[in-house]
């Protein structure tokens, strides 16, 4: 039989950091691994694989080490949702952000050369996956890093780059000025990689690419539009006003409209709002929440089955599922409460963290106060 002669470029496949625990954004990731809370009112790690998906990939795999159950029963739910082929990769202990992809490498590795993505899973922007992959081909690069340019570089590891794109080194929160554009987590890569990484913890920022670029075989590609890592309480905040933005621009049917609504504002079908509410800018309102009468939502994040009563006012905050802010309480200064907490009528919660299911009785006035 004659060998086929079809050269039509192949499906990439994409490897998903899922692995760690998610520690920044407690109490949030007590309940729930970090990637499957909702950003926007879908799983964070949903955002991701949908732009996977419209880039051509048929198939994600998602490198677990936490909570393996609960990430297997959201695939069963996704898999067929999204309509794209998502296997997990557990990992027998954390494996850095390279292990994982020699674990993978049976799946990632297709026998025609065919590059791969791999991607962080609490990265969020645009995802110009297409873009890159054409730009990554068209190079010739074994590697292609998106960077994204950030105000103030020092507080980051800068990617100092020569004028052709190619990566000359990495410089780790430089005194001095050496350039502006940090490693934003996302890569696509050539199966060859996979020839430089043991099954064992290793981290492909630092052990990895360095040797790529030391052969002159690994370039960037800028990344326009927003970018935020929302692995932290402000930075999630932070970010949902910057997705919300995005949504404007590109699919406004999905933002909220009508009296009481300011700004950026996301609301499930499912939720019940009271009259004479104002509510946003950015704010992100989940399924099954009851908002009463004269309530005050900014800059926050709602998840399932929430409860805010008559006069109550939230801001600047995140309030777990199933949990329940009295009438005329406020929330508000980064304060993130845990799943089932009940926050009694006239309680001023100010920046505090809250483990799931407490009863809160009296004012928290310090920020940062942990109620355990």
């Amino acid at each position: 039989m004659a060998a086929s002669t079809d050269s039509s470029p192949r499906a990439p496949k994409a490897l998903v950091l899922v692995g760690g625990y998610g520690t920044r954004l407690r109490p949030l990731t007590l309940t729930v691994p970090k990637p499957i809370i909702d950003f926007g009112n879908k799983p964070m790690i949903c955002h991701q694989i949908e732009a996977l998906k419209e880039a051509g990939c048929d198939e994600v795999v998602l490198a677990i080490n936490y909570r393996p159950q609960v990430m297997m029963d959201f695939l069963k739910e996704w898999e067929e949702k999204l309509g794209i082929k998502i296997t997990c990769s557990q990992e027998p202990e954390p494996m850095g952000t390279a292990g994982p992809l020699a674990l993978a490498r049976h799946i990632l590795e297709d026998g025609h050369g065919t590059p791969f993505f791999v991607l962080n899973s609490d990265v969020i922007c645009e995802y110009p996956l297409k873009e890159m992959l054409e730009v990554h081909r068209a190079s010739g690069a074994e590697a292609t890093i998106l960077v994204t340019k950030v105000e103030d570089p020092s507080k980051y590891g800068v990617v100092v780059t020569t004028p052709d794109g190619r990566v000359d080194r990495f410089v780790e929160k430089p005194r001095v000025f050496v350039g502006d554009r940090i490693n934003a987590g996302i890569y696509c890569l050539n199966p060859s990689v996979l020839d430089r990484i043991q099954p064992r913890p290793t981290s492909i920022e630092k052990e990895v690419f360095p040797a790529i670029a030391a052969d002159g075989r690994l370039h960037t590609m800028n990344l326009e539009g927003y970018w935020m890592d929302v692995g932290q309480p402000k930075d999630y905040l932070t970010g949902l006003g910057l997705h919300l933005a995005c949504v404007r621009n590109r699919r406004p049917q999905e933002l909220a409209a009508g009296e009481g609504v300011r700004g950026d504002v996301i609301i499930d079908d499912t939720a019940v709002i009271g009259q004479n509410c104002l509510i946003g800018p950015n704010v992100s309102i989940g399924k099954l929440c009851v908002i009463g009468d004269g309530v005050r939502l900014s800059n926050c994040v709602l998840l399932h089955r929430v409860t805010v009563k008559n006069y109550a006012r939230v801001s600047d905050s995140i309030v777990g599922w199933g949990s329940s802010v009295g009438s005329w309480a406020r929330v508000d200064n980064k304060a993130v409460i845990g799943e089932d907490v009940v926050i009694r009528d006239e309680i001023y919660m100010n920046g505090a963290i809250v483990l799931p299911h407490k009863e809160i009785k009296e004012s928290v006035l310090d920020p940062g106060t942990i109620i355990m």
